[in-house]
């Protein structure tokens, strides 16, 4: 059990780290202007802090740094809320309130915003495709010998494809044959999309239509490229600009991780559970990420689970204004899509 004192402690020595980077002796602590103890008192109680493993010693230094379990104790047990400064709170207004047509563009401007306002990497993962529903399909022409269909779903995403107009496909045609798809598949969900084209859209467009084999080939073919986890990142490179990576080899492998992994990366995402939650170091699942923390914060619509946004940075991370950027973004992106779907 933790004294006050040393509550007090351990709450400067990460509080400073965390701003500076720089490991931190007694002396320091004893000057600065909240902390009334004596440096021969806080040397003592750092040797204890030390001794339960929260702090620890650095090779370069005689001062000391917290500790991956110091960090789950901060995180756990030290944290002060933080209020949003004017430009932080500034910036996620205008973000949100930008005239953006689809909710793929405010999910990318979200990730892109969490990078800029942390200077870590962010992630969000979308909503699992294969379990949103169909909104609605539109076939626009583009010339006389092209035009290009467009799907929407119930969660904003839209996806386009532009495809050849068959030779005597006119106007008409084009919009019967969209009628019966929107009739047949609006409201239904993605998984079930081409065995409802094969059980029953097929032979309506064949009767109603002269070229439904070409509008069924090219709807079938665009169900068939559908990722079912939609990962959107915002800077990417962020995480390798902190001076907590020097090792060149772990450098290399969170890069490729990020860059390369996107399946594993979105299969942590739908794992994490509702709510935020805080991975420090070693508790990461995966190997790349050991000496990385991992913030991540459920978004939902409706009390449905929408996706994750999560933040990746250096165990030296900024926790408290994080977790508030988070919970404010994660609301943001509730409200959009609760309004999306009206």
């Amino acid at each position: 059990m933790l004294t006050e004192r040393q509550l007090r402690i351990l709450q400067v020595i990460v509080d400073d780290f965390i701003e500076t980077a720089q490991p931190i002796g007694s002396r320091a602590i004893s000057n600065k202007q909240d902390v009334a103890y004596s440096a021969a008192t806080i040397r003592n109680d750092m040797a204890e802090l030390e001794q339960l493993g929260l702090i620890e010693k650095t090779h370069t230094s005689s001062g000391r740094v917290p500790s991956e379990r110091g960090y789950r104790f901060y995180v756990d047990h030290l944290l002060t809320p933080f209020h949003l400064t004017r430009q932080d709170t500034s910036a996620i207004k205008q973000t949100f309130s930008a005239n953006m047509r689809e909710m793929e563009e405010v999910v990318q401007q979200s990730a892109a915003l969490l990078s800029e306002l942390t200077n870590y990497t962010s992630i969000i993962l979308g909503p699992e495709m294969l379990e949103t529903k169909l909104k609605h399909i539109q076939i626009l022409n583009l010339s006389d010998f092209s035009a290009v269909m467009i799907l929407v779903t119930d969660t904003g995403h839209v996806e386009h494809r532009s495809f050849r107009i068959p030779d005597g496909m006119d106007h008409a045609e084009m919009e019967k044959a969209v009628n019966i798809l929107n009739d047949r598949l609006a409201g239904v969900p993605l998984m079930m999309v081409p065995g409802r084209l094969k059980a029953e859209v097929q032979e309506l467009l064949k009767q109603h239509t002269a070229h439904y084999e070409t509008i069924f080939a090219y709807l079938r073919s665009f169900m068939e490229t559908q990722q079912p986890l939609k990962l959107y990142f915002g800077g990417k490179t962020n995480i390798l600009m902190q001076p907590d990576f020097q090792d060149l080899n772990k450098l290399r492998t969170l890069y490729t991780m990020i860059e390369e992994e996107g399946e594993t990366i979105a299969q942590l995402l739908k794992g994490e559970q509702n709510g935020l939650h805080v991975s420090i170091g070693t508790e990461n699942k995966l190997d790349a990420m050991q000496d990385c923390s991992f913030v991540t914060a459920s978004y939902t619509a409706d009390g449905t689970h929408m996706g994750t946004v999560a933040l990746l940075g250096p165990t030296r991370m900024e926790y408290s204004r994080v977790m508030s950027l988070m919970h404010v973004l994660t609301g943001k992106l509730t409200n959009a899509y609760q309004d999306w779907q009206k």
